[in-house]
This record gives C-alpha cells, structure tokens and sequence, in this order.
C-alpha cells in the first residue's frame, strides 16, 4: 500500500469516527463534543507513530497522551511522544478544525505556540530532556468549506500588519502560520492536511504546503531517526 493510500485510509477514518461521535450527541455537535472527543484523529497519529517503527524503533517506543515537563507550567499532555532508551526522539500535537474556523484559529495559534515555548523553556532553563533538545511535530487537519476558503477583507491594527496576511483565506493563513512555524524552527516538522467530502461523497484530501507534506514529515521523521541512532551509537 503506497503512503498515498494509508493517507486516504487514515483522513477517511477522521471522516468516519467524528460522523459517528457527532451522531450519538444530543446537540448534534453544535458544542464541539465531537472534536473535545479527539478520537477522530487517532488513525492519523497511528499512521504517524508508524513512520517511526518504518525506520527500526520498537514498538515500545511509541507512548500516547503523555505528559512532559513545561517551565511556565508544571506539564503539558502532548498527543504523541516517541521515546528510545530514555531518549526524546520526537513529541507531536494533532489538532483539526472543522467549521467555525474564523472563532477559533487564534486560540489554535496560542496553543501551538505556547506548547512549543513552554517545552522548549524546560529544556533550555532546566535540561529537562537531556542531552538531546526536543523535536516537535505538528499535525493540522483542516475541513475546506466556503468559510475557509473565502478571501478575506483588509486587517488593520495599531501599527502595521505584515503585508502577507492581507486578503488570505483561513486556509492560507494556516498555511502561512505552520510554514512559518517550519521556518523558525518553532516546529522542527508539521503536516498539513486539508479535506472535505466532494459532490459525489467521498472523501478527498489535499497537502497544500510543501513544507509540510507528508513526504516532507516522512523525510523530517527519517533524519530526526538516523540522527538518535548515531547518538547512541546504532548507526
């Protein structure tokens, strides 16, 4: 099965399991209790916790919902966190945004920066993860609608706002704000992963930004390997 495929099965299933968490709420979701849920992006942390075993770690390496150290708060849970011989070889977030994205992609922003800041500050003041500083991932799955895909109107503010934002969709400003996060090393890996259900009901999914493909994670997550096993001398 090509990484194309594994890719379709694993958004196909975020589809799946958040119909189905809507179906049994009462509101019919209107609250967000399906995405509170976070099931719906469990085939999509598995299919990346995989890539790690593809390149030789063992499966026990693999830990969910972990807790690490923060700095300006006594811990955080992370999504995904891969460990090997005692080594932090990577701690990935997975987030999604269906609808309602003009509300909610600034508190999306916060987290995502905060969670970065705040495990890096443990490392840096108090080498909270050892020898090696932490490589952070970041998994953004986002449901194209008119609303995300609507140009938007002119941003003012007090003092001058960076030209790129002017005009952008949501979209786009997911994009430019985890290609930035690339870029800065906020985030040593992201993916980027927008879907929607066509005309026809099936469900489609497209990479938009190439710093954050999924051959782009692949490749992040193939060296971030190689590189511990030469720090513990498997190489």
């Amino acid at each position: 099965m090509t990484d194309t495929d594994l890719t379709q099965e694993a958004v196909a299933a975020f589809w799946q399991i958040r119909n189905d968490q809507v179906g049994r709420l009462d509101d019919g979701g209107a609250a967000g209790g399906a995405a509170r849920a976070a099931k719906h992006l469990n085939a999509i942390r598995d299919l990346v916790s995989q890539l790690f075993l593809d390149e030789g770690l063992p499966v026990e390496s693999v830990v969910n919902e972990p807790y690490l150290p923060g700095y300006y708060r006594p811990r955080k849970r992370w999504d995904l966190l891969i460990k090997h011989k005692g080594l932090m070889v990577a701690a990935i977030e997975f987030k999604s945004q269906v609808g309602s994205v003009g509300k909610n992609l600034s508190n999306r922003f916060e987290e995502a920066l905060g969670s970065s800041t705040d495990t890096r500050a443990a490392q840096t003041e108090n080498t909270a993860f050892g020898e090696l500083p932490p490589w952070l991932g970041y998994v953004f799955v986002l449901r194209e609608d008119e609303e995300t895909e609507a140009k938007r109107g002119r941003l003012t503010a007090q003092y001058p706002i960076d030209p790129v934002w002017q005009g952008q969709s949501y979209n786009e400003r997911y994009q430019t704000m985890i290609g930035r996060f690339i870029e800065k090393e906020v985030y040593q890996a992201g993916w980027f992963i927008t879907t929607k259900v066509d005309d026809k009901g099936q469900v489609v999914y497209s990479e938009p930004l190439a710093t954050a493909s999924g051959n782009a994670f692949r490749a992040a997550v193939r060296g971030r390997v190689e590189y511990v096993k030469a720090v513990l001398g498997e190489n």
